[in-house]
């Protein structure tokens, strides 16, 4: 099985500082849905795994989640993909819970899910937690600018300032423009 995990915010559509808290506000970033489209195509089963402290923060309601998974979704098949799952964490991240990144629990659960490893497939993150939930289970860290990629760029850059385990450095990790510019990446190396 060819498996892809993606991040969600800032990976797939815009993220907020003050979090996407409706279907209204998440929106797309520009080529990421036919991003997925052609992955998938290409025979890829794309995944999401997402951190949503939102939920434990009273920020947004379980429906406002589905209503955005949905959206997400709706937008894909109507461009002729097909996402194999959504997986998330609804924890506050003082929970201390095994799922939410870095911790490895959600890809311990695709795992499950699919009945397969994870390992040495690419998970496309923009932020530390994703390439350090990536680097734990042996998967292809990528790291996409848009999003917090940037600050998170400049984050490997400096050794020392990751205080969360595993410890990443920037030879780990490829880093794209966005999720297009990764899918085509990914796309081309694959044949």
């Amino acid at each position: 099985m060819k498996l892809i995990i993606l991040d969600r915010d800032g990976v797939i559509n815009h993220d907020r500082d003050d979090y996407v808290k409706s279907a209204d506000e998440c929106i797309p970033i520009e080529g990421s849905i036919d991003a997925i489209v052609r992955l998938n195509k290409a025979g890829f089963t794309v995944v999401i795994a997402t951190n949503q402290a939102g939920l434990a923060k009273g920020k947004f309601e379980l429906e406002d989640l589905e209503a955005m998974h949905e959206k997400i979704t709706g937008l894909v098949e109507e461009n002729g993909g097909e996402l194999g799952g959504i997986f998330y964490c609804p924890h506050h991240p003082d929970d201390n819970c095994k799922c939410r990144k870095p911790m490895p629990g959600m890809l311990d659960a695709i795992e499950a899910e699919f009945n397969t490893s994870v390992e040495s497939c690419y998970f496309v993150g923009d932020s530390l937690r994703d390439l350090q939930a990536a680097v734990q289970k042996g998967c292809k860290p990528a790291l996409v600018r848009t999003g917090n990629g940037v600050r998170t760029l400049a984050q490997l850059a400096v050794p020392g300032l990751q205080t969360d385990s595993p410890q990443v450095t920037p030879e780990q990790v490829q880093v794209f423009d966005n999720l297009a510019a990764a899918a085509d990446f990914i796309l081309a190396s694959n044949h």
